[in-house]
């Protein structure tokens, strides 16, 4: 089942302070980052103890536990096998980050903390916000993406209710410290990627299928359109715009790089 996409929909905000709540976009909530807004019952900004932030949605569907399963989710890796069953942390480990490590035993407990984390999936929107911060924040301007669309096993048993957002300072979750034995998906308020929105941590045996894309699609190029947008812009003459007797801006960009910028 898929959920109506909607990057622009409107979010909740909710005072700390005077419990004030309010309905909010995301250019609002840019603004109230760079503390260019204040909350309309008491007037507190971004930079005071206990101001609003963007609280959870009553009406989300994903409350809804026999619902989970039924959802889409979506995930947005580098990896184009993303999530990998035969999971080998240490693969890329080379001979030398293995001895700085130090001894194989710490290497090992490395790898048992590796596999021990929990997978991340959430709203469509959440999937591509993430793949922006990454290109923003952390250099993978040049990494290749691929959007999964995940659909989870049927059977899978959620958490009661729903969790604070459980990463830690580089969003890394323990499996077993959200999903205890016999819970398969834990529910958590996602602030920072689909501000508002719920998105659940798992592990692979939750899963039931995946499917992948590649963003862009291989094969979305087209030099066609560019040969022609070339052609059209260079074909362009000076004339005179009655209206302000100026000459019209002429452009003759040398390549298809030029329009492409």
């Amino acid at each position: 089942m898929e959920r109506r996409i909607d990057f622009w929909r409107e979010r909740q905000m909710l005072c700390g302070r005077c419990g004030h709540r309010w309905r909010v976009d995301l250019d609002c909530i840019d603004r109230w980052e760079q503390a260019e807004e204040n909350c309309p019952g008491c007037g507190l900004t971004c930079e005071h103890e206990g101001s609003p932030r963007v609280t959870l949605d009553s009406g989300d569907p994903a409350l809804d536990d026999d619902r989970i399963a039924q959802f889409s989710w979506y995930h947005s890796s580098a990896q184009p096998h993303w999530p990998t069953r035969d999971f080998d942390p240490a693969a890329v480990l080379t001979p030398k980050t293995r001895r700085v490590m130090g001894r194989e035993q710490r290497v090992a407990a490395w790898v048992a903390r590796q596999r021990a984390k929990a997978l991340h999936v959430g709203t469509y929107e959440a999937a591509v916000h993430n793949m922006l911060r990454r290109i923003r924040d952390q250099a993978d301007q040049r990494s290749p993406f691929f959007l999964c669309r995940v659909r989870l096993k049927p059977s899978v048993v959620v958490r009661e209710g729903w969790l604070v957002d459980p990463g830690d300072f580089v969003g890394d979750t323990v499996l077993d410290e959200v999903c205890p034995p016999c819970v398969d998906v834990a529910r958590y308020w996602n602030y920072y990627e689909d501000p508002g929105g719920l998105s659940l941590a798992l592990g692979r045996d939750a899963i039931a299928s995946v499917q992948r894309i590649a963003v862009p699609l291989p094969d979305t190029w087209d030099g066609g359109w560019v040969r022609d947008a070339v052609a059209a812009l260079e074909g362009v003459s000076d004339t005179v715009v009655p209206a302000t007797d100026r000459p019209a801006l002429r452009m003759r960009p040398s390549s298809p790089r030029a329009v492409l910028g």
